[in-house]
């Protein structure tokens, strides 16, 4: 089996490397350098013609966008027990979490980063603001994780988003946010990540 990451550190690409600790699979990085625009590489390109990371390249397979990569890496490495199965209850609450981060939550954290004035509610894919950080607040008032005491690629997703969001203070510290992301901080899988990114980010330097 081959499976590699093309990774950026400091970038989306690290929820996707997270979500490969979590697998627990080996699989190797190519990295590239978003400063230095190695993304837009012909090389790159032919893989991901957005010039974007994360992509990953499973024998020839090539999945873009974290979500997709996330989900493709749940379901290809089941023994991980990172996704409901088909067909389960489970598995409707477990897809709503996954589509709700790239549709909802990072849009609507975008919008507030960039401090763009707001747009008719019909007209956005989140609606507004409060109402999204509503939405996931109140969700993890009632259970630790996503999925209730099940730990899933959705924490993976939504949880990478709302903790990087907190660091750059456009993410309100709510408390449900603060406990949330100190679970997941505990997760020896993404400990490693933080880790190999540093040591990546470094060796780079």
């Amino acid at each position: 089996m081959s499976l590699t990451l093309i990774h950026a550190p400091q970038s989306r690409s690290t929820t996707a490397r997270w979500m490969l600790e979590e697998v627990g699979v080996a699989y190797e990085i190519r990295h590239v350098s978003v400063a230095d625009d190695e993304p837009r590489s012909p090389e790159h390109l032919a893989a991901n013609s957005l010039g974007k990371v994360p992509t990953l390249d499973h024998d020839g397979t090539i999945v873009t966008e974290t979500g997709a990569v996330c989900a493709y890496l749940a379901d290809t490495f089941p023994d991980a027990n990172l996704c409901p199965a088909p067909g389960t209850h489970e598995r409707g609450i477990y897809f709503r979490w996954m589509f709700f981060t790239a549709s909802a939550f990072e849009p609507a954290m975008i919008d507030k980063a960039l401090k763009r004035a707001p747009g008719p509610k019909t007209m956005l894919s989140y609606g507004d603001f409060d109402s999204t950080i509503d939405v996931v607040a109140g969700a993890l008032a009632k259970s630790p994780y996503l999925l209730g005491d099940n730990f899933s690629a959705a924490d993976v997703v939504l949880g990478s988003n709302i903790r990087w969001t907190m660091m750059f203070e456009v993410c309100p510290k709510r408390p449900e946010f603060v406990d949330y992301v100190a679970r997941l901080e505990a997760r020896p899988a993404l400990q490693r990540q933080l880790e190999l990114d540093a040591a990546l980010a470094q060796n780079k330097a």
